[in-house]
Parts: structure tokens; C-alpha cells; sequence
């Protein structure tokens, strides 16, 4: 393979058979050489294919500067999560995370330890990319001495989060703040705590998660079930009326008019995470 550009000693783009641009990288494969060399494969520790151009543009930026362990972590962390989760990532992941990996080590060799105030309920709606984060924090320490604290473990998830659903890090964390305000309105209303472990709870909860991410972008329903939220309405009205204070709280915070959809779904699932109570 022919180089195309070299980003630093241990890094440089070429060129596939394909005439897809790869990034090549292992220690000193860039020594001494200059474009259009021929690069010495048996150097090569990792390729990396990016196909998204702008992700490509900006993964290189992050590899001139960022050292070549961290950059190497922070793979080693994306693949276990590939793993563990089985779904697709966006290719950002690269970016993101190994930005991330690699500002946090700065940060503790400084000193500065940064708390995550939604740690707990990041691992509550999101046990298995907190499980990445956690094995992420394992990870570090074992390859570069490194001893996060575990609110990392929460940062490094929600960048999970993010990859599967291609949103910004900002949203998925207001998707948690959400979710978590409107599961407290249903526990004040019943004056009670759940069983997290129940298969209700759990698909209570990712209604709630879908049903933020659709507030933040303003995404609706169809407002076509009103015939069947009135039968609900009778059947279970304390659920309804429960349901009707999320309304009233999502429409004073992010001005969202429920539909009568969201309403039903609302309901029927206040009521089965509630009808053994």
C-alpha cells in the first residue's frame, strides 16, 4: 500500500485496492517516509476503515495529537461493546469515544475528577452499555494505569447510547433527565418504589425513553385513538389521570401537546407497572 499522508510517526492514510482511504497505524510505520512510499505492512498493528468522509476528516484530526495507547484503548473498549450489545455503532463511536478516553486520562493526571449526577439512573435505563462502561473503566487501568472513577463508567455509556441511535451526547442525557422526572411523577402519584427487575418496569421505562427522544425532536403520534383512550379512561382513571399529569409537565416544560396516542400508551402502561400494587 501507497501513503497517502502521513499524520505523525505511527500513523498515515493509504489507500485500499478498493480506492477506500484507510488509516494504518503502528509504531514507527510513518519513521522516516514520506507520500506516495510504500508502507511496511508488517508495522501495521491496526487498520482503521471509516466510510463516513466527515467522520474520516475528523477521527484524523484527533489522531495527530492523541497518543497511539489511548487510541488503542479506546478501540479495544468499542469492539468489547460491539460484543457485549450486539448492534450496529455509528462510526463516530471512533471519534467520540476516543476523544473522550483520552481528555478523561488528562484530566486524572491533573487531578480533576469529574462526578456524573445521573450515574444511577444511566445504569437503571441502560444496564448493558453501563456494563461496557464499567469493563471500559477495567480496561484503562489494566492498559494504562489509569484508575477512573466509576462515574466514568456513566459517561463512557451514554457515548454507547448515542452510537446506537446516532444522537448528540447532549440529547441522551436530557432522554435520561426525562425519563427519570417523568417515573418520579408516577411514583409520587402511587407513593411508591418499583421493581426494577420486572419485565413491566423495564418496558415501561423504554417507552419513557422512546417517548423523550420523540419531545426532544418534536416528533408526534397520530392522534387517532380517541375512541380507545375514553374506554381507558373509564376502565383505569386513576392511570389516566396519572398519565394526564405527564402531560401537564411535558407541555409546561417543552411545550408538547400529548396525543391521545401517547395518552393511551401512557396509561396502559402505567397501569401494568402499577396493577400489583
Amino acid at each position: 500500500m501507497i501513503i497517502k499522508r502521513v499524520l505523525n510517526n505511527n500513523t498515515v492514510i493509504s489507500v485500499n485496492s478498493m480506492g477506500v482511504e484507510v488509516l494504518l497505524m503502528g509504531k514507527g510505520v510513518a519513521f522516516g517516509k514520506k507520500r506516495n512510499q510504500a508502507v511496511d505492512m508488517e508495522l501495521v498493528e491496526k487498520t482503521f476503515l471509516l466510510r463516513d468522509k466527515d467522520t474520516l476528516s475528523k477521527f484524523t484530526e484527533l489522531l495527530i495529537d492523541v497518543p497511539m495507547e489511548h487510541i488503542l484503548v479506546a478501540e479495544k473498549i468499542i469492539n468489547f461493546g460491539k460484543i457485549k450489545l450486539g448492534k450496529n455503532l455509528n462510526e463516530t463511536i471512533y471519534v467520540n469515544l476516543t476523544d473522550h478516553i483520552h481528555s478523561s486520562v488528562e484530566r486524572y493526571q491533573e487531578g480533576i475528577i469529574l462526578k456524573n449526577p445521573l450515574r444511577w439512573d444511566i445504569e437503571r435505563f441502560y444496564p448493558d452499555e453501563y456494563s461496557v462502561g464499567e469493563k471500559a473503566i477495567e480496561i484503562v487501568r489494566n492498559e494504562l494505569g489509569i484508575a477512573f472513577e466509576i462515574d466514568e463508567a456513566a459517561f463512557i455509556a451514554i457515548h454507547f447510547v448515542n452510537a446506537e441511535q446516532d444522537k448528540t451526547f447532549q440529547l441522551a442525557y436530557e432522554v435520561t433527565e426525562i425519563t427519570k422526572q417523568i417515573e418520579n411523577i408516577v411514583k409520587k402519584e402511587y407513593r411508591t418504589e418499583f421493581d426494577e427487575s420486572s419485565l413491566d418496569y423495564y418496558r415501561f421505562i423504554t417507552h419513557l425513553k422512546f417517548f423523550a427522544q420523540r419531545l426532544l425532536v418534536g416528533e408526534h403520534y397520530e392522534d387517532d385513538d380517541v375512541e380507545l383512550l375514553a374506554t381507558l379512561q373509564s376502565k383505569y382513571h386513576l392511570e389516566y389521570l396519572c398519565a394526564m399529569q405527564i402531560g401537564d409537565f411535558v407541555k409546561a416544560e417543552f411545550d408538547y401537546e400529548l396525543s391521545s396516542t401517547e395518552l393511551l400508551y401512557l396509561t396502559a402502561h402505567i397501569r401494568r407497572v402499577t396493577k400489583n400494587l
